[in-house]
């Protein structure tokens, strides 16, 4: 991480050499961040404003398909490939420039690290020869009970031989022999060591870090924090007055009421530049954005009176740079947003013209269909009969005998099986059998009443066999069988009278 910004340590150094003037130097330092930040500002912006544009049909597609969730995701994302636009495209592009900033406050809190490159251990020597425990204490950088439990925490490692005692307030490491002491190197303590550095503690303090590192304490010099006459390396307070009336207590206490009030205006700009598509209100994005004008704010304030004002001016100067940028950032977008808009407006033309030619195609296809129905109603569907289909070496003609179409079978060939068996129709005998009976009974009732019985023979047509048809090609395979016509034949009983009269001449 120290390689990263220790080029940034060099430009914030070498503004204050040029000017000797923290203050000033911390606004050129913010200034010149921006304008290398530009680039990924610009496309954050055209980011956002591109995926605002499409607030008017992302609200529909919610009406659409707000209860399918998983439809509607799936329909969002379609949109945002048509569009050619990456949903996370401004999140991830304004997320840059806010690390860069969170880390270049490193810089600003580690002026010791950064500007005068002194090490941990050359800062315990510092801290030590400047009795970091009474100063801390004295001046509320420190509570007492948390310097109490580090004394205690070293006497403990002692005790436990670890440590071994270096110098008052300096210990050092039994196995490794780094030398280490009672200051932290954490939140805003190196500010504070830093401004106790002045002209005439400077020589002492140079020979004392020289002491055990040579050249190490030349990198040491007092670093001026006065700026408009504040102290840019005090901490604001609510309670001003305590300090006295003097401007410098009073100036301490406004900036961070200077900071919320760039804040605010900050955030009109940037939303004023943000709405420069012209596109219909979003109530969610204006709800988002009133809680934004309140919370920045608050926020801003909330940190003004929590670091030290250096930071804050630091702020202040971020804020003033950002305005400009999002104005700049308009004028150099303007014709890109009113090209996409005319190309959105042209794309949702066209994707109304194909809506509305899809349903008139709709409403034409219903209407033919009506018709139909229309026409079809009220005639009665003849259920045809399956026609079945000629098959190699089959006539139907051949299993025909008079009415019955089938009566041989479906798949009969004359000759499959070395002849044509000759055929009987089964409803002669039938009727020759009838006849047969009906003779019997008449003869018995005649030989009651006469003793004599007339009766004629009945005589069983003979059959002539047909005559085998020889087939013309190969007989087919024998076909799965095929449903048989059964035709009903009623036989008639045939009463026949005998005249008495006949019966004695006879």
């Amino acid at each position: 991480m120290g390689i990263i910004l220790q080029p940034f340590a060099w430009l914030l150094l070498f503004f204050y050499n040029l000017f000797n003037s923290y203050g000033l130097a911390l606004i050129l330092f913010g200034i010149v961040v921006k304008l290398v930040l530009f680039p990924v500002t610009l496309k954050s912006k055209k980011s956002m404003i591109q995926t605002s544009m499409l607030s008017g049909k992302m609200q529909q597609l919610q009406k659409q398909y707000g209860k399918d969730r998983e439809r509607y995701n799936l329909e969002v994302q379609k949109l945002y490939e048509r569009e050619k636009i990456n949903p996370m495209g401004g999140c991830v592009w304004s997320l840059i420039p806010m690390i860069i900033l969170i880390l270049l406050y490193g810089i600003i809190r580690e002026p010791l690290t950064y500007f005068m490159q002194l090490s941990k251990e050359q800062i315990q020597v510092l801290a030590a020869q400047m009795d970091w425990q009474t100063l801390a204490v004295a001046n509320g950088w420190v509570s007492q009970g948390a310097m109490d439990k580090l004394v205690q925490g070293m006497a403990d490692k002692v005790a436990s031989g670890e440590l071994t005692v270096f110098a008052n307030g300096l210990w050092k490491d039994v196995e490794s022999g780094a030398i280490t002491g009672l200051f932290q190197n954490g939140g805003f303590n190196q500010l504070y060591l830093l401004a106790q550095v002045t002209g005439e503690n400077l020589a002492s303090l140079q020979s004392a870090i020289n002491a055990q590192f040579a050249g190490a304490g030349d990198h040491l010099f007092v670093l001026n924090f006065i700026f408009l006459g504040i102290d840019l390396s005090r901490i604001p307070t609510l309670m001003f007055w305590k300090n006295g009336l003097g401007w410098d207590s009073i100036g301490l206490f406004l900036l961070p009421l200077i900071s919320v009030a760039v804040s605010t205006l900050n955030m009109k700009v940037s939303q004023a530049t943000n709405q420069m598509n012209n596109q219909q209100s979003n109530e969610q994005m204006d709800k988002t954005n009133r809680m934004m004008l309140w919370m920045m704010p608050i926020m801003s304030l909330w940190i003004g009176f929590t670091i030290p004002a250096g930071l804050t001016v630091y702020w202040i100067a971020q804020y003033f740079v950002g305005m400009a940028q999002e104005v700049i950032c308009g004028k150099m977008l303007k014709k890109d947003y009113e090209a996409a808009r005319e190309a959105a407006a042209k794309r949702e033309a066209e994707e109304k013209e194909e809506e509305k030619r899809r349903k008139e195609e709709a409403r034409l296809e219903r209407q033919r269909r009506l018709e139909e129905e229309k026409k079809n109603r009220g005639k009665k569907k003849l259920q045809k009969k399956d026609s079945e289909p000629d098959q190699e070496g089959i006539n139907r003609e051949d299993s025909r005998e008079g009415i019955r179409a089938y009566a041989r079978g479906r798949s009969y060939i004359p000759g499959r099986y070395g002849g044509v068996t000759p055929y009987t129709d089964p409803n002669q005998l039938f009727r020759a059998v009838e006849a047969a009976e009906t003779g019997k009974k008449k003869k018995k009732g005649q030989e009651k009443q006469e003793g004599t019985t007339q009766a004629g023979s009945i005589q069983i047509p003979e059959t002539r066999p047909e005559e085998p048809v020889t087939p013309e090609e190969k007989p087919a395979p024998i076909q799965a069988p095929i449903e048989t016509e059964e035709v009903e034949v009623e036989v008639e009983e045939i009463e026949v009278e005998v005249d008495e009269d006949e019966n004695k001449e006879g």
